[in-house]
């Protein structure tokens, strides 16, 4: 009896290698390749695809050091697990807080590109109203999808991460070809005297869009083989990225005249090569693209919760497993409601700060965590092993570092509210704790 109502209360493992890239890469690639390369050709122009090299191998530092240490473990709970096990519970309870607070801004934000998109094929979307309802049944859905098993919300991953990374994949082909078959489209960009800042600011963007794969990792426990394949499919789906990134940058800057200053960079520049249907078929890929993001981040990130409800730093309801369908449904629930909080009362640009700041804390501290755990247990026994974990966490660091200077005051002081949460959370699990001991 004990072990079958253990098993009716665990997780099921049913998420192999390639699907786990998949939804990698689904959390990684949302609406910000839409949007960004704008961004940043308007800091180095046609030096701008070198920015998405430069922050892919910053990001590369720091997936390959949460590779090593994600390889240790085999349970749910991913970047809070890391910090609880390396720091403590207190850094652990930290690191939960501003991990969740990135999965429900960076959502958020998401959810609100969508409404926006689908704007421009029926305008009275932007009216509070249908906005309201639109951003309700968007999220609503997607819950109901993953409240009913991880193994449907897997597909819908999957499905959608073909989708949009074949409309990249499309829009990268189709330019080059017309930049080798029709050089009359050529629109050379200029080279710009460029200062570090200009740079920096330029790889700050990126990060931004290379951020999010760390959520994936809260399905260890309803993965297949997490010790060998999260480390294969998270340095995987960051190669598959940075290719995409930088090859978009590189077609958009040399086909669109005035890039700085497009709002929708993709649609534009495809117009350029393809016509007004081009354009119609970007706008579509941002929408899907969009909506596979919305739905990767709602398979993973109420595991954040359900990890935290588990270890009883969170309300112990958070860690419940519906008895038929297996997922940690009152977490799904939990989590759906605040993203469309967030989505219906915040903007774009609220939730992207939010996610961004508090994302590069989390980053930094997972890069410390390798030297903290070699220190303790040793290297891994199985999995990934860095060959020189110093130099990894130390380029970790120093990347999270740099690219934080170049946030301003109004997000510091965001992160540090945040925090205060989270401490007032560890008082409070700490004297539950102590009083549960007591007890005994």
């Amino acid at each position: 009896m004990a072990e079958a109502a253990e098993k009716s209360s665990s997780l099921v493992r049913t998420i192999g290698r390639w699907s786990l890239t998949a939804l990698m890469i689904n959390s990684i690639v949302g609406a910000g390749v839409f949007g960004l390369p704008s961004q940043v050709a308007k800091r180095l122009r046609g030096y701008s695809p070198l920015a998405g090299l430069l922050a892919g191998a910053g990001m590369l530092a720091i997936a390959a050091c949460i590779a090593e240490v994600s390889s240790r473990y085999d349970e749910t709970g991913g970047v809070y697990l890391y910090a609880r096990e390396a720091f403590g519970r207190f850094v652990g309870i930290l690191a939960a807080w501003l991990t969740w607070l990135t999965r429900i801004a960076a959502p958020a934000a998401a959810a609100n590109l969508f409404v926006t998109y689908a704007a421009q094929f029926y305008p009275p979307l932007q009216d509070f109203w249908p906005r309201f309802c639109v951003l309700g049944l968007l999220i609503g859905h997607l819950a109901v999808v993953n409240h009913v098993g991880v193994k449907q919300g897997n597909l819908v991953s999957n499905l959608f991460t073909a989708v949009k990374v074949g409309f990249l994949l499309f829009f990268v082909a189709a330019g080059i070809a017309a930049l080798i078959w029709r050089p009359e489209l050529r629109i050379p960009p200029a080279y710009p005297e460029t200062t570090g800042g200009d740079w920096l600011r330029a790889i700050l963007l990126m990060v931004y869009a290379y951020g999010g794969f760390e959520g994936a990792l809260f399905v260890g426990g309803e993965t297949r083989d997490p010790r060998r394949d999260t480390p294969v499919a998270l340095l995987l789906a960051l190669a598959v990225v940075a290719l995409i990134y930088t090859a978009v940058q590189y077609v958009v800057v040399w086909t669109l005249p005035g890039a700085t200053d497009s709002a929708r960079p993709l649609a534009d520049s495809a117009r350029a090569f393809l016509g007004s249907g081009g354009a119609a078929l970007m706008a579509l890929a941002a929408l899907v693209s969009t909506y596979g993001y919305l739905s990767a981040n709602i398979l993973h990130a109420p595991r954040i919760t359900y990890a935290l409800g588990k270890q009883r730093d969170f309300p112990g309801l958070l860690a419940r497993v519906h008895p038929r369908f297996r997922t940690p449904y009152v977490s799904i629930w939990v989590y759906a409601v605040l993203l469309f909080v967030f989505a219906a009362l915040g903007t774009f640009a609220w939730n992207a700060v939010l996610s961004a700041v508090a994302r590069l804390f989390v980053y930094g501290a997972m890069a410390l965590a390798v030297i903290w755990l070699r220190k303790k247990k040793g290297a891994p026994e199985a999995g990934f092993r860095l060959r020189a974990p110093y130099f990894f966490a130390a380029s970790g660091v120093a990347f999270a570092v740099i690219v934080l200077l170049q946030m301003g005051r109004s997000e510091f002081y965001i992160v540090c509210g945040t925090l205060a949460v989270g401490v007032v959370n560890w008082l409070l699990a700490r004297n539950s704790a102590v009083d549960e001991a007591t007890a005994r």
